[in-house]
């Protein structure tokens, strides 16, 4: 199937939905160090565009995508950030919708932060997205339980043209892990440390975790163990000299990019465009129950009888 990611940065949504089986025909961004990254990793072309710009719809709309994905800035939406969906990322969110009006792929896969549930854009969209014919899926799913070692929860919505509203919930929901997966059980004794540092966003919460457990949200922001840091209740060692926080690199491991995805640019840009990218494992899943899916809607199409299947294609 034809995929177009938009808002695509270094490529976490691509690469998941590469190895799913989807084909990634080209990709959209605006930030030049995320685009240099994805370059050096895909063979098909991702465009410099400003996606706030309609102009550039028609663009997309080239690559005659049967699905579009992307997961556009959630900054206005997080809880890592200013949570003011008035300071113009939540834009860009409006943008995607707009997109999809003017597209009007088959298929869409739209990614957030989970806290977008309670914003007053979600509704906006989704009602843009309603008069435009999508039947619609939403969930908020862990990433711990689709092979990530990160307690990561992200919101998707799912659209199919013409399709029924909740149509995959069944398909997300059944094939999610028993239990959270930790570090150690996808990277085992590769990080060489018990323990490590991950800065809090404030000194109430806990900062030391151990690889036996599931990373907390990668977020861009990465920092050494200050010198002053006092532990905390909820810290899984002490403090000592042997304590540090992760790479750079070994995030990306925890976000699931594979060791031979390659990166460069800026230690910050890095950051940021790490702690920014979709999970490859969270949008692996997300792809293979959308391939299940569409698998099984194919071998149900195909054993109905010519006239239902022509009312079915009247329908459509």
């Amino acid at each position: 199937m034809k995929t177009v990611d938009v808002f695509a940065g270094c490529g976490g949504l691509s690469l998941g939905f590469q190895n799913a089986g989807f084909e990634i025909v080209a990709a959209f961004d605006n930030w030049i160090p995320a685009i240099e990254v994805y370059q050096d990793n895909f063979k098909h072309s991702i465009l410099n565009k400003d996606l706030s710009k309609k102009e550039f719809y028609e663009i997309i709309a080239s690559f005659n995508p049967e699905m579009i994905i992307g997961g556009p800035p959630c900054q206005d939406f997080s809880s890592a950030g200013k949570r003011n969906e008035n300071l113009g990322r939540a834009n860009l969110t409006r943008s995607f919708a707009n997109i999809i009006s003017f597209v009007r792929p088959k298929w869409f896969v739209m990614e957030n932060v989970s806290r977008i549930k309670i914003s007053t854009t979600l509704p906006k969209i989704i009602d843009s997205f309603k008069k435009s014919k999508y039947g619609l899926t939403s969930i908020v799913i862990n990433a711990s339980y689709c092979g990530v070692p990160q307690a990561r929860k992200r919101y998707f919505l799912i659209g199919e043209l013409n399709g029924k509203d909740n149509s995959l919930k069944d398909f997300l929901n059944k094939n999610l892990a028993k239990k959270p997966m930790s570090i150690f059980d996808y990277l085992g004794n590769d990080l060489g440390v018990e323990c490590y540092y991950r800065h809090p966003r404030s000194y109430n919460r806990r900062a030391i975790f151990s690889i036996h457990e599931p990373s907390p949200t990668i977020r861009g922001v990465n920092r050494p163990v200050p010198k002053t840091y006092k532990k905390h209740k909820g810290d899984a060692a002490d403090v000592n000299d042997n304590l540090r926080s992760l790479t750079t690199i070994e995030r990306s491991y925890i976000q699931t990019f594979p060791k031979s995805f390659k990166f460069r640019g800026s230690k910050s840009n890095l950051e940021q465009m790490i702690g920014n990218a979709v999970p490859v494992k969270l949008a692996e899943y997300v792809a293979s129950c959308l391939a299940e899916y569409m698998s099984d809607s194919h071998f149900c199409f195909h054993k109905q009888s010519p006239a239902i299947q022509l009312k079915l294609f009247e329908h459509i």
